[in-house]
């Protein structure tokens, strides 16, 4: 039987906002997938995470965003994994729980610019597929050799930030058209980022 296509798409969500939502729908739609997950992650070891909102609230507002959204099932596999959260460690983990999926990692084309700081990304290139999507800036290369494995997905260039909405918050902005509703009213009524 043919094993269900996953693209696990990490973050911090830090909050979650309509360019994730943007990203997770055009993958879903417009490549081989048959679910995205996006996986909150609760420290990522290439990024400072004093300003990270507390992993729950960040999870809550995931699921907020992508309720309406038939076959994106948000995670919090890592959670329970140790910490910072490795990519290699996650894909292995949810394999083990998932024996009837296929995982493949999305990704922006700042991260695969560095991607070789990785932990273990030699093991993640050939055990698993990777979907590339751009970001301004950014010039994406795939080798000749990674080209099986390695995709370049032409999805719309979204530029919204997670820290230009923790920024304009607390200067009294309103950036309601930058997040999914039902996170911009939590957010709100929970004086979050101020």
């Amino acid at each position: 039987m043919k094993k269900k296509q996953i693209g696990v798409f990490s973050g911090s969500f830090n909050p979650v906002h309509t360019g994730h939502c943007i990203l997770a729908n055009f993958m879903l739609e417009f490549t081989f997938l048959d679910e995205v997950w996006p996986v909150v992650t609760p420290q990522n070891p290439l990024k400072n995470s004093q300003h990270l909102l507390d992993d729950v609230i960040r999870l809550k507002m995931a699921e907020m965003a992508f309720s309406d959204f038939d076959k994106i099932r948000v995670s919090d596999i890592e959670f329970e994994m140790p910490r910072p959260s490795y990519t290699i460690d996650t894909l292995e983990r949810l394999e083990i729980e998932n024996p009837d999926c296929e995982f493949a990692l999305i990704i922006g084309g700042d991260n695969w610019s560095r991607f070789h700081q990785w932990k273990d990304y030699g093991k993640i290139l050939s055990k698993y597929k990777i979907l590339i999507y751009p970001r301004l800036g950014e010039e994406m290369k795939v080798p000749a050799e990674l080209s099986g494995n390695v995709c370049i997905v032409n999805a719309p260039i979204v530029e919204i930030s997670s820290t230009f909405i923790r920024e304009s918050i607390p200067k009294g902005k309103n950036v309601r058209a930058f997040l999914p509703s039902p996170v911009y009213e939590y957010i709100l009524n929970n004086k979050l980022y101020h």
